[in-house]
């Protein structure tokens, strides 16, 4: 990867992490979304793992009482695993226009979901079934766009969970789904050193960005920046649709 594609990429993971300090996710979502207008899908899916899993990683904290959390999500984590791996196999990694044109789809329904502030709610008797069957879509979405978010993102919304709560089950969903990535891309040749070297770098731009969310969090109304943010991605996964299928 040459030096103008590294710097172009620290740029979209500056942004995309400062979306996430912001509305605490939008990572995956954003930098997969720019990256690939510019590179092989599967190449941006390896550069997000490091920063991924990072701040995923750093979002779980605190770890106290995380066991009971990771118990009730156990279906959910469990099943959206063997959905990115099982989805892998028989997608292979994501890559070529069907993958854009997913990936696309994937922004805009996303984007929908979230301006449509629909509420949904799972009662504690169906969290197991839907948990499995909520995860299993998500896998096989990742697998095929390299983007975690959906379903499992307004599945953890609709447990009715507490604020606090709910960041942190985002972070361990998404913890689990970057690791899963990671397997699948592997397991599908999508891997290399360098790719891994050059997401380690990704890593400082996405810790600054965060930081940078956080602090304009205290200065812009949440709301006005995740409608912006909702806008952005649904112009942008329009625009991903409209050029794989022109």
């Amino acid at each position: 990867m040459d030096t103008a594609t590294l710097l172009l990429a620290a740029l979209v993971f500056l942004l995309a992490g400062t979306v996430k300090g912001v509305v605490g996710l939008g990572l995956p979502t954003i930098a997969m979304g720019l990256l690939a207008l510019g590179m092989p899908p599967a190449t941006a899916a390896a550069l997000l793992l490091v920063p991924s899993f990072v701040t995923n990683v750093w979002q779980i904290a605190p770890f106290k009482g995380i066991g009971v959390l990771l118990r009730r999500l156990a279906p959910l984590l469990i099943a959206a695993s063997v959905g990115t791996i099982a989805g892998g196999l028989v997608f292979g990694a994501p890559a070529g226009t069907w993958a854009s044109l997913a990936l696309g789809i994937t922004l805009v329904l996303y984007a929908v979901w979230g301006l449509a502030g629909r509420q949904f709610r799972v009662a504690e008797k169906h969290e197991a079934w839907t948990g499995v069957l909520v995860g299993l879509v998500t896998g096989v979405v990742t697998a095929a766009t390299g983007v975690f978010v959906v379903p499992a993102v307004p599945y953890l919304q609709a447990l009715g969970l507490s604020k606090n709560t709910l960041i942190q089950a985002m972070g361990i969903s998404f913890t689990v789904s970057t690791l899963a990535l990671a397997a699948m891309l592997s397991g599908t040749g999508s891997l290399s050193l360098p790719t891994i070297l050059s997401s380690l770098l990704m890593l400082l731009p996405a810790l600054l960005g965060v930081e940078i969310g956080k602090r304009i969090r205290h200065r812009m109304s949440p709301a006005t920046f995740r409608l912006c943010f909702l806008l952005g991605l649904a112009a942008l996964g329009s625009y991903m649709v409209y050029r794989a299928m022109g």
